[in-house]
Order: structure tokens, then sequence, then C-alpha cells
């Protein structure tokens, strides 16, 4: 049993470090290319410990399930906004957040998908609420 959790452990360790693939979404004229979470391990590490993000680089997490999702900042070294989708890609709402907060930052209605960018990014860009995100249909199919 104790080696059967130790594999399982190295296992989940190995996801988390792995190098995630990069898919490219635009918002409008606006490219960005974002490593993509699509696992659980990989969800669960996110951006921590990075720190610093590209321009125009981002993570995007597809959850399991089309369901409330929340995100926090544990661990993370750099301010992010988060936009969460619906499963077209169209944005829910964006919220901001702050390096080492371990708050929750949730969709305000069921969202597939979760965007995160620099602070700021998306009110730059003034991608709002209802901006549909190209790329979606493009993802891979789940691991």
């Amino acid at each position: 049993m104790r080696i059967a959790l130790s594999i399982l452990a190295l296992a989940f360790t190995l996801d988390a470090c792995a190098e995630l693939p990069v898919v490219e979404l635009t918002a409008g004229m606006h490219l960005i290319r974002a490593e993509f979470a699509d696992t659980f391990p990989a969800r669960t590490r996110g951006l921590m410990h990075r720190e610093k993000l590209a321009q125009n680089a981002g993570m995007l997490f597809r959850f399991d399930e089309t369901d409330k999702q929340c995100m926090w900042m544990k661990n993370t070294l750099i301010p992010l906004s988060v936009a969460f989708l619906d499963e077209t890609g169209a944005i829910i709402n964006v919220a901001d957040m702050k390096p080492h907060d371990e708050s929750s930052h949730c969709s305000t209605r069921p969202s597939r998908y979760a965007l995160e960018m620099n602070r700021g990014w998306f009110a730059e860009r003034n991608i709002k609420p209802g901006t549909k995100l190209r790329g979606i249909d493009k993802l891979p199919p789940a691991r």
C-alpha cells in the first residue's frame, strides 16, 4: 500500500512539473499564447512560483465539469487577472488577484475555462464580459 501511494505521489509530481502544451487564442485582434492546464495536477500547480509572465502569455485552465469555478493565488508571485469562460469561450467575468492571496476568486455562473493573464491585461485592452475568445474550439481533447 505504501509503495502504491509513493508511486501515485511521484506520478502526480511528474505530471505537475511536465511542460504544458501552449495553445493560441485570440481576443479581437490580440493574440494570446497560453499554457494549457487540463489535468488536475497541472490546474493545481497553475502559475505558482513563477517570477514573470510574458506580455501576451497566460495559462488556460480547462475544468472537468462546467460549474462554478474558483481560483486562488497561493504561492503565486505575480499579480494576475483571471477571466472565467463558458464552453464557447465567452467571458463570464474577470477578477483581479494579488500575489500570495489565498482568498477565492470565483465565476459568477458556471464556467468551463479560466484564463489567467498579467494583472490588468483584459482591462487595458477593453476586453470585458461577453467578449468571445477564439480558439477554444481548436483545443486538444481531454486527457
